[in-house]
């Protein structure tokens, strides 16, 4: 097996937003703001190569949208899905698969494209991945998560015949087992962000990895309190989070969705809680 980062490039968002109640005098030391309270954020897949299979976890935003709605977004950077996937000797038509951790538009927004007035899967060769709980959840969205759930996004998988749903999330999910795949990619799944996020979670070089999404945006989102005010679920996310990390200082590594610099990294122990120990890349492995 090999893993890739895959980086579609760089978007703000508010930095208060990003940190919930931790004030900026102590999160601006993390993320700096612009003069519009802005932090810049990574949109960081990550790409499975097994056995023939090329799985893509989250695929970003995509470029679908009209200028006005990425006008709030500052788009910036070099980093292009394409590009990313070249640079590793790929095209998009080699995916099989695509894994969505969950629908909110900056995680899969990338996975549908326009072509003249249709909207169509923009990787042609592949399935795509959610679960029947989340999938319910985005297509009959809260008030809160509407402008996040487009339905731009997510009708148009369904819509292509594609969509395969995760097996039953009360069990303890293999993908193997729900895909047929030679890898394994255990799907952990958390509620407080939103709900029925999915994390794979991998055997990688006698080591494990996790992809984060948004339980874990970031290394300044590793303290407890951290955590974003985007999330439906505040103290669950809090709840995930300890039980998670309490785990991770013994037997993971973790990958970074929106980290604007880092990766991965490991953690440790220390007198003000659970915080970063080493910071590394894929290719560090």
């Amino acid at each position: 097996m090999n893993l890739y980062s895959i980086n579609h490039g760089h978007f703000k968002l508010d930095g208060g937003a990003m940190f919930g109640v931790v004030p900026k005098s102590i999160w601006n030391g993390l993320n700096p703001a612009d003069e519009n309270n802005m932090c810049s954020w990574a949109l960081r897949s990550l790409l499975i190569e097994d056995d023939g299979r090329l799985i893509l976890v989250d695929t970003g935003m995509g470029d679908k949208q009209s200028d006005k709605f990425f006008g709030y977004y500052y788009l910036h950077g070099d980093d292009t899905l394409d590009k990313s996937l070249a640079a590793h000797g790929f095209h998009r038509d080699d995916i099989t698969d695509i894994f969505l951790t969950h629908l909110h538009f900056d995680h899969c927004g990338g996975a549908i494209k326009k072509e003249r007035d249709k909207l169509v899967p923009a990787f042609k060769n592949a399935v795509y991945w959610s679960n029947e709980d989340h999938w319910k959840w985005a297509t009959e969205p809260n008030p809160r998560e509407k402008a996040s759930f487009l339905k731009e996004n997510i009708l148009p998988i369904q819509e292509s015949g594609r969509l395969n749903f995760i097996g039953d999330r009360k069990k303890e999910t293999n993908f193997l087992d729900a895909a047929d795949f030679t890898t394994f990619m255990q799907i952990r799944f958390a509620d407080g962000h939103t709900d029925a996020m999915m994390l794979p979670q991998l055997k990688y070089k006698e080591r494990t990895i996790i992809y984060m999404a948004d339980l874990l945006p970031s290394v300044g989102h590793i303290p407890l309190p951290y955590v974003m005010a985007y999330d439906t679920r505040p103290l669950i996310t809090m709840t995930e989070k300890e039980t998670f990390l309490k785990e991770a200082i013994e037997k993971e590594y973790i990958f970074f969705e929106h980290d604007p610099v880092n990766e991965c990294c490991t953690l440790q122990q220390t007198e003000k809680g659970i915080r970063v120990k080493d910071i590394f890349k894929l290719t560090d492995i």
